[in-house]
């Protein structure tokens, strides 16, 4: 009899529960002015990869964001192709990037302006070999071979 007393209300819950998350999505996706989604489609564009993050590639202020700076330097991403932007200046840009990706956390990955992800997709690329075969096809580290070759000339 408890259970069934703790059961009907929150059945009763449910669809309200969802009509409101419905809701602040929507409320959310009004957040985001069109010159903010502008900025962040140029900031985007601006560079072959562009990394969201929390503090700078020399200070990372959080381990993820640490954690996907160390990731893009093993692959040898070069600085010249590489932009970071730290959300921890700027409040709108923090909600904004969120909201224009649809992915609720930083840092946040793209490539040639593609969204690829946070920094567990970014390991699990890594660690799957996807990244690497990511960044040649997309030219902005150079082939294996080609990496072998520089070094030894």
């Amino acid at each position: 009899m408890f259970r069934a007393s703790l059961r009907s209300p929150l059945i009763s819950l449910r669809p309200s529960a969802a009509t409101s998350l419905t809701a602040s999505r929507v409320i959310a996706a009004r957040f985001l002015t069109q010159q903010a989604r502008t900025q962040i489609q140029n900031a985007i564009k601006s560079s072959p990869v562009v990394l969201f993050m929390k503090g700078t590639p020399d200070y990372p202020e959080c381990g993820f964001s640490r954690a996907t700076v160390q990731i893009l330097d093993l692959h040898g991403v070069p600085a010249d192709k590489m932009k970071t932007y730290n959300v921890l200046v700027d409040d709108e840009l923090r909600q904004g990037i969120k909201e224009f990706s649809e992915w609720p956390t930083i840092p946040q990955l793209y490539v040639n302006g593609d969204f690829i992800g946070g920094c567990d997709i970014v390991l699990g690329m890594h660690q799957s070999g996807e990244l690497q075969s990511l960044l040649v096809n997309n030219e902005v580290i150079p082939k294996p071979e080609e990496q072998v070759e520089a070094q030894a000339a």
